[in-house]
């Protein structure tokens, strides 16, 4: 019986030395094994990559609307493009007719993606339909660069073009609400739609970019300067400025809502939305032989209550 004992009580100790499987490691494996949601999460995802790639159109590779053209073939491609392949499957070259893929735009409008603005922080997601229209007014998509003095086309987020306008442009930039420029040119006679100046200020926690140039009006050149808003229209509504110019005991002045630049510089100079200065008042103002533009322009921002 001692013997028995003695090895009975032998095993049972080399069984209490073996370290047992932790709790924590047990549900963690079973997690992996029994969560669904892990097991169906790559299987949808590469279900709906595929879908998107389906709707993409082989022509212009922009994602797909109805009405959805097909070949008799199976090839599709987007309506915008149906014309400028001449009626031909640009996949097969076979003939397009007029074959819609009811069953493509069906499965596209069970789809529901997030916005492609998501890594500028838009965190939604919509129906496949519905996603291009909240694209075209997202707030969080990027904004074109200001400057206009040359086709510039980097876009990005606020602090981004504003390093990008100081880094890349070299514009001037100034912290305050307040400011006075001088603007000078040799002949002002010749004037050919150039951009003169943008000047960058910050206030109020915000960024306004100024603009002066000179473009030509009918047969007669004209100087405008105006202020666009660092943001949304929503936000630039918030704010008022003002501009004045003068000399010889007269003076003009402006007053007015800065403008969003989701605005392009032309359409606001071309909308007149600033102090419009005539050439021949413009050099009134400058004095002298009318032989050189010097224009003095001063001006305030303020936030309304």
């Amino acid at each position: 019986m001692a013997s028995g004992n003695t090895y009975f009580d032998d095993m049972w100790t080399n069984l209490e030395a073996m370290d047992p499987p932790r709790n924590e490691e047990m549900l963690e494996v079973s997690e992996q094994v029994n969560d669904p949601a892990q097991n169906a999460l790559k299987p949808n995802l590469t279900t709906v990559s595929s879908v998107r790639e389906l709707l993409e159109c082989p022509v212009c590779l922009n994602a797909m609307y109805p009405p959805i053209h097909q070949c008799s073939n199976g090839h599709t491609l987007c309506s915008g493009c149906k014309p400028r392949v001449h009626n031909r499957c640009p996949t097969c070259r076979h003939e397009l007719g007029n074959i819609r893929c009811l069953a493509l735009e069906k499965v596209a409008a069970s789809l529901e993606l997030p916005c492609k603005y998501q890594s500028f922080g838009c965190v939604g997601i919509y129906p496949y339909y519905s996603k291009l229209k909240h694209e075209s007014q997202c707030v969080f998509r990027p904004y074109n660069c200001p400057y206009a003095g040359s086709e510039c086309t980097v876009m990005g987020d606020i602090p981004y073009l504003v390093a990008h306008l100081k880094d890349d442009h070299k514009v001037d930039m100034h912290n305050g609400s307040t400011f006075n420029h001088r603007y000078v040119k040799s002949n002002p006679h010749e004037v050919e739609n150039a951009t003169w100046m943008l000047t960058v200020f910050s206030c109020f926690g915000q960024y306004f970019c100024l603009h002066f140039e000179a473009f030509q009006h009918g047969i007669a050149p004209v100087y405008i300067a105006f202020l666009r808003f660092m943001g949304d229209d929503t936000e630039a509504k918030n704010y008022s400025y003002s501009l004045e110019v003068g000399a010889n005991a007269r003076k003009m002045t402006w007053q007015g809502v800065p403008r969003s630049i989701r605005d392009s510089h032309k359409k606001v100079r071309d909308s007149f939305d600033g102090l419009i200065i005539q050439r021949n008042m413009a050099l009134f103002f400058s004095g002298g032989d009318r032989k050189e533009l010097k224009l003095r322009v001063t001006g305030r921002i303020w936030k309304e209550q």
